[in-house]
């Protein structure tokens, strides 16, 4: 049996529901990628090791954004670099 050709999987894809599209693009990313790629992504995809650190994040950020106190990541470093 031959090995099916690049359009037929093309065309495979493009009938495929969007959802199951969406799971077949993180899994071939994931192939694509080296082993730290897969690490962190693993790690910070829901139910992961970073999973609860990533939410957090996203928390205060947005907390901050509503508070009018976040600021371009620029501007943290130029503060940083006058730091003694």
């Amino acid at each position: 049996m031959s090995a099916p050709t690049i359009d037929a999987i093309k065309d495979a894809i493009a009938k495929l529901p969007e959802d199951e599209k969406v799971s077949l693009s993180a899994w071939l990313s994931l192939e694509t990628t080296d082993t730290w790629d897969r690490q962190m992504a693993r790690d910070f995809a829901p139910g992961g090791r970073g999973a609860k650190f990533l939410k957090q994040m996203n928390r205060e950020m947005a907390d901050a954004a509503r508070k009018g106190t976040l600021q371009p990541i620029e501007q943290g470093f130029a503060l940083r670099r006058k730091r003694p």
